[in-house]
């Protein structure tokens, strides 16, 4: 069987795999997020945390819980590393460099999971399950909640409340994520995936010395960073590493988990709003738009032009044989097209336009179908926007699901998409004006340049994953790159909680004579291209003098 007629098996079995849970999951999140009834683990977790788990909140005191809940867990897991020391299975490691650190507990903290340290060298067992693992958990669960939290602004009429942000977070966690999780892992240990306490396995090689390869409990992280879109691992090869990622069943897995709910909360929209339609028309554009990317990357990586990529029959390099072009590239536009830093192939090795490709899904905003519960939000925005420029068009009021959107709701939408550019073009081009910056870049030129803005793009959009080439240990980057993982989290999130509040305060209008229907393929075409129009606005310059020129070189 040729490598692009295991690609395409691949892809229908993951549609096909998609398509059975599509339904049962999107219900089961709907029912998880509307049920009134408490379970008792849940109550006991609210009486802890000293929370009436019966109150509803203002769109206030849910963005302020999700300040101070982020805030916390980046302290928390700031002074785990630092404290390491004194834990046990740390292996001698000793405390995570400050600047390491913090870098590390924002990243985890918002759901980017961008490492920027060889984890398998510096952090200790205990770190990385009583750390970064709960976070991966925790902070996937923030971002269902505040998706939740929007599509009740939409079915909510002439209140102010929005939900309790600490029960969307525990029931996120203990009816979504644990359950999934927990049967991933086992599926991943069946398939050959790591799950050891011990430090590392001792091995004769080739040369007849011993070496050391490290293990760790691979299975249970790789489970919840890709149900989670999270995409920090264990080792640093991530999922290219055999421990972590054995074969093309466990390939196939993994981009299932990636893909499972933010696929799957459009039918849990459908069905929380009154009207499944409406999340199979945002499904069409997720799926048209991931459609599109995948065949760019496929088309880029089969028809090379270097001279050893041609010698070879295929971009090879930098990718794992056990995968190929076609899977690399499958799980490369899954990655990037969610908030998923997992990789199982260096982009950096993609060609220019397949790189331009992959570069360009998280420059989309991450819709494609986005991350857990980014991704449903993130295009609810877009939908918002496409309403109102289409109501532009004909001279009417714009409505959506029964809203009218006015001052107040759109410049909340405006201030959730405009945070990301500001981010990832002022990142950019400071850093490109450091004199510093380009003996940190593996490559000159074009390249180098796509290499930087990869960075800034990766943790803006909360992805994580990274391009490669780039040396980005740096204090500079470290911040830098913090920051904008911070914020490009948070300010979007203020923004989305804005617009439910919006929303949920208005009474429902009935559809008249001038309501646009998006329930068809005139709304999907529409959404489609407000997405590629804001990006291709935003990026278009900053793409054609690196992914682009390199492309055309």
């Amino acid at each position: 069987m040729s490598s692009l007629a295991v690609g395409l098996t691949q892809v229908g079995l993951l549609v096909l795999a998609l398509a059975v849970c599509y339904r049962p999951l999107g219900d089961h999140m709907a029912r998880a997020y509307t049920d009134d009834r408490h379970w008792r683990v849940e109550r006991g977790l609210y009486r802890v945390l000293r929370v009436d788990g019966d109150a509803g909140q203002r769109w206030t005191t849910y963005a302020a819980s999700v300040l101070a809940f982020t805030f916390a867990s980046v302290v928390l897991l700031y002074l785990l590393q630092r404290l390491q020391g004194f834990l046990p299975l740390d292996f001698g490691r000793g405390p995570v460099d400050p600047a390491t650190a913090f870098n590390t507990a924002v990243s985890f903290a918002t759901n980017t999971n961008w490492q920027s340290s060889v984890p398998e060298q510096v952090l200790g067992h205990t770190v990385q399950l009583a750390g970064l693992t709960v976070q991966n958990f925790l902070s996937a669960a923030v971002g269902m909640a505040v998706a939740v939290a929007l599509v009740r602004g939409f079915t909510r009429s002439g209140t102010d409340r929005i939900g309790n942000f600490w029960v969307d977070l525990t029931r996120g966690v203990v009816r979504i994520l644990l359950p999934i999780a927990a049967v991933a892992a086992v599926l991943l240990v069946g398939l050959g995936a790591a799950m050891s306490f011990a430090p590392g396995l001792h091995v004769v090689g080739l040369d007849g010395q011993q070496h050391t390869i490290a293990t760790a409990p691979v299975a249970s992280q790789e489970a919840i960073k890709d149900l989670g879109t999270n995409g920090g691992g264990v080792l640093n090869a991530n999922s290219a590493h055999p421990f972590a990622n054995p074969d093309g069943v466990s390939n196939l897995l993994q981009i299932f988990l990636i893909l499972l709910i933010p696929v799957s909360l459009t039918r849990t929209f459908g069905t929380v709003v009154g009207d499944r339609r409406q999340g199979h028309v945002l499904l069409s554009v997720m799926a048209g738009l991931f459609t599109a990317m995948l065949a760019v990357v496929w088309w880029a990586e089969a028809h090379p032009n270097g001279p050893a990529a041609l010698a070879a029959g295929g971009a090879l390099e930098g990718k794992e044989a056990r995968f190929g072009t076609y899977l690399s590239g499958l799980f490369a536009v899954a990655t990037t097209g969610t908030s998923t830093g997992a990789v199982n192939s260096t982009h950096d090795s993609f060609s220019g336009l397949g790189g331009g490709a992959v570069l360009l899904n998280m420059l989309l905003g991450e819709v494609a179908p986005g991350g857990v519960g980014s991704g449903l939000y993130g295009i609810l925005v877009l939908s918002v926007l496409a309403v109102f420029l289409a109501g532009l068009m004909v001279g009417r009021t714009p409505e959506y699901l029964g809203k009218k959107l006015g001052r107040r709701e759109i410049t909340a939408a405006a201030l959730s998409i405009l945070v990301m550019p500001a981010l990832v073009l002022v990142g950019t081009g400071v850093a490109i004006a450091l004199p510093a910056t380009s003996g940190a870049m593996a490559n000159p030129g074009a390249h180098g340049l796509s290499e930087v803005l990869y960075a800034y793009a990766s943790a803006a959009n909360n992805n994580g994953s990274a391009f490669a080439g780039l040396t980005a240990t740096s204090g500079f980057f470290q911040t830098t790159l913090a920051l904008a993982m911070l914020f490009g989290r948070l300010l979007p999130i203020m923004a989305v909680l804005m617009l439910a509040g919006a929303l949920a305060r208005q009474r429902r209008v009935p559809p008249g004579a001038g309501t646009l229907p998006t329930t068809g393929p005139l709304f999907a075409g529409l959404l489609a291209g407000t997405v590629v129009l804001v990006a291709a606005l935003t990026f278009l310059p900053a793409l054609a003098l690196g992914p682009i020129a390199e492309a055309l070189a």
